[in-house]
């Protein structure tokens, strides 16, 4: 337990942080991979490239200060952090050497701001963290290894099958290389997958979206090769996938994870919002409610550039034209001359959940969301709008604060 005195020092940085804590993370990360190299093949350098790992452990780390005297508000942040740490491979012997730099980083970037007794505030209020997210973490572990088929860190997966799904998304089918069983993982979570990046002379990892239903001797991720643009580079581990992985190339895997699935529990109606590559966990969790000829309520609502893009069209489609229970609402922002409308896509421009509320909003559903920043903010915002109850909205963030892709 920290004392009164240790919690308002940390508290007092809260402002500090708020304002200059990209700052302190950037020379962090700096600062750590300069003396623990190794570390490199660990953490996605392409979110280092683009700021977007900075951003997010500034964000947690001025949370975590301004929360100081009650941390079991940050609790669902904790989760997704411990999930993404265990499908990463972090164990008890990284948190040292981050609370390392960590410290120094402090020291180094608030200058004579950082006193001998707000630095040991911190190192107690670090501590704190660590144990409890290697606590948590274990208990994951633990789960992981004791399911049939489990395991914990890195296991080798041939390509058994990979397959176009779009102009821009692929499927890759993974199986066991030494032949053992897949264990079960609950529709919407992810893995991590690891390869070798010859351009960085790193080992790298990625995380996507398991994109079928749980139970069968193989996964499957649908991952979007991210050609880059001006302001973003070209994802060096989505190009190398569909460049260089055929059927029988071999890669390192991680158990699923993730906080984000299908709740169980009840019988209640299913809305699967998704925006882009978003569709992946969706795609798993209709196709397990399939298997499982569950009768409930269940919507796929969907949003994409144009049919080019388009991924998973005709199976979707097929679902929804054999089971009653199942609507589907594809929105397309840019229509083609070829398009058909109810077979192609069934409304013009973005999604937009007043237009189709009739379909869309059902009482006492679970909305599942998933895509880009912006296509998330919006839809929460409608649903809330709508009248859904924030409880009843699950999210899954792509990018450094989720399962990017």
């Amino acid at each position: 337990m920290l004392s009164p005195q240790i919690r308002a020092l940390v508290k007092g940085t809260a402002p500090v942080l708020k304002t200059h804590g990209v700052a302190l993370t950037r020379h962090f990360y700096a600062r750590m991979f300069q003396h623990n190299p190794e570390l490199k093949h660990v953490f996605n350098q392409g979110h280092q490239a683009g700021g977007e790992q900075q951003q997010a452990l500034a964000g947690a780390v001025a949370a975590y200060a301004e929360h100081i005297d009650d941390p079991s508000v940050l609790m669902p942040v904790v989760t997704r952090i411990v999930h993404k740490h265990v499908s990463l491979g972090i164990r008890p012997e990284h948190y040292p050497i981050v609370g390392k730099h960590l410290l120094a980083s402090i020291r180094e970037v608030l200058g004579d701001a950082a006193t001998d007794e707000l630095v040991d505030a911190w190192a107690a209020a670090y501590g704190q963290l660590a144990d409890l997210l290697i606590g948590e973490e274990a208990r994951l572990y633990g789960e992981s290894a004791a399911k049939p088929g489990g395991w914990t860190g890195w296991r080798a997966f041939r390509v058994v099958g990979k397959q176009r799904e779009s102009a821009e998304i692929t499927s890759f089918y993974l199986a066991p290389a030494d032949g053992g069983t897949v264990p079960a993982y609950r529709p919407g979570q992810y893995v991590s997958v690891r390869l070798y990046v010859p351009e960085l002379g790193l080992m790298q990892p990625r995380q996507y979206s398991l994109s079928d239903a749980p139970g069968q001797d193989r996964l499957r991720i649908s991952v979007k090769r991210e050609a880059g643009s001006a302001q973003t580079p070209a994802g060096r581990v989505s190009n190398a996938l569909h460049d260089r992985l055929e059927e029988g190339s071999v890669l390192d895997v991680a158990p699923p994870q993730g906080d984000f699935h299908l709740r169980e529990e009840g019988k209640a109606p299913v809305v699967l919002l998704s925006g882009g590559v978003g569709l992946t966990p969706m795609v798993s969790i209709l196709n397990h409610l399939v298997r499982q000829n569950d009768d409930r309520q269940i919507r796929f609502v969907h949003g994409c550039r144009n049919s080019s893009v388009h991924a998973m069209k005709e199976h979707v489609n097929g679902i929804a034209a054999e089971r009653g229970n199942v609507r589907k609402a594809v929105f397309y922002e840019e229509v083609g001359h070829g398009d058909q409308r109810g077979r192609d896509y069934d409304h013009a421009g973005r999604v937009d959940l007043h237009a189709i509320r009739e379909d869309a909003i059902v009482p006492g559903a679970d909305y599942y969301l998933c895509g880009p920043a912006g296509f998330m903010r919006a839809q929460r915002q409608a649903l809330a709008s709508l009248g859904v109850p924030e409880d009843r909205i699950h999210a899954e963030a792509f990018g450094s604060g989720g399962a990017p892709a």
